[in-house]
């Protein structure tokens, strides 16, 4: 084994052990109280963000750019792929800045099966810290818990990037003699 061989072995078990550190520090974090913020479906119907919690006491909301962005577009495809096992441990939805009639033709043409919200001018992206300064959405992931009193605090989130954990497709890559070599996603490749 050569040099960088060890190095590259090395790293890789530090990053499990930084990950395992991430987690336990998430744990202990402490939440931030949220609101029940109306959010609108893709039928345009007022749904609260409290609603999403479905049957559980958890929910994974992902703040996705909407139609206009082929990296949401990635993430998203990739979550539909695993949003069985995602919701049968917690709610799960995704908000988007897309008017609801976009919102539905665009999940419905991807095939999303999760449920899929607008936040269309509502509050709740930038009360989360999804909207830039210019107003325009930026990706990421919120997770909420509700107690058992019917409080819901936002315990974790972070943002979405090439190279990030949430997306397989990039860790695939990375795995190729050259990398990812300046790839980017489309929406459909012919």
């Amino acid at each position: 084994m050569n040099k960088a061989n060890e190095e590259l072995a090395a790293a890789e078990k530090e990053l499990v052990e930084l990950r395992k550190k991430i987690v336990q520090l998430r744990k202990q974090a402490s939440g931030e109280e949220v609101e029940n913020f109306p959010l609108t479906d893709r039928n345009g119907q007022q749904v609260n963000l409290y609603d999403l919690f479905g049957n559980h006491d958890d929910l994974i909301v992902i703040h996705n750019m909407g139609k206009s962005c082929p990296y949401c577009t990635l993430w998203a495809d990739g979550f539909n792929g695993v949003y069985q096992h995602l919701e049968n441990r917690a709610g799960l939805a995704l908000v988007s800045p897309d008017a609801p009639e976009l919102l539905k033709e665009f999940a419905e043409s991807r095939q999303w099966k999760f449920k899929v919200l607008s936040n269309n001018g509502g509050a709740f992206t930038k009360t989360m810290g999804y909207e830039n300064d210019k107003g325009g959405a930026t990706p990421g992931v919120s997770s909420f818990h509700r107690e058992k009193d019917g409080k819901v605090t936002r315990v974790a989130h972070t943002w979405f990037g090439p190279g990030d954990e949430f997306c397989a497709t990039w860790h695939l890559l990375e795995l190729l003699k050259s990398g990812a070599d300046n790839w980017q996603p489309k929406f459909s490749y012919e």
